[in-house]
């Protein structure tokens, strides 16, 4: 089984006016059962809006970081949530990653975590 982070991308700014976030909490609660029930439940949180981000910089051996109030970067949008799940199937977390972004409506990117290869598996194109 590999692990996969499953990343939220929410826009800058507060949340429409019209938007439903209790139903959108439910509506990722059964994604969430769901991962539960299949057994790939790692870990999954939402994150505090990015103005409360504190980036750390060292540069060329320099030995006192530099922190900074903030994003690491200005951008559109930002890192809003993630999930860690485990699965042998990647199609499997293809699916689940999709119904996050139904239930969102958010962008929703995928990506495997690194040396996790099966014992004599060659590593995936995916």
């Amino acid at each position: 089984m590999k692990t996969y982070l499953i990343s939220l991308f929410s826009p800058d700014g507060p949340p429409p006016e019209d938007l439903d976030l209790t139903r959108v909490m439910a509506d990722l609660e059964v994604v969430n059962a769901d991962i539960r029930a299949a057994g790939g439940w790692v870990f999954a949180g939402g994150l505090a809006d990015q103005g409360s981000a504190t980036t750390i910089r060292t540069s060329g051996g320099v030995t006192d970081a530099v922190l900074t109030d903030g994003p690491f970067v200005e951008a559109k949008e930002h890192l809003g949530g993630l999930s860690i799940v485990r699965s042998g199937d990647y199609d499997v977390v293809l699916g689940w990653a999709e119904r996050i972004a139904k239930a969102t409506g958010l962008p929703v990117e995928v990506r495997p975590f690194q040396g996790e290869d099966e014992p004599g598996q060659a590593p995936t194109d995916r």
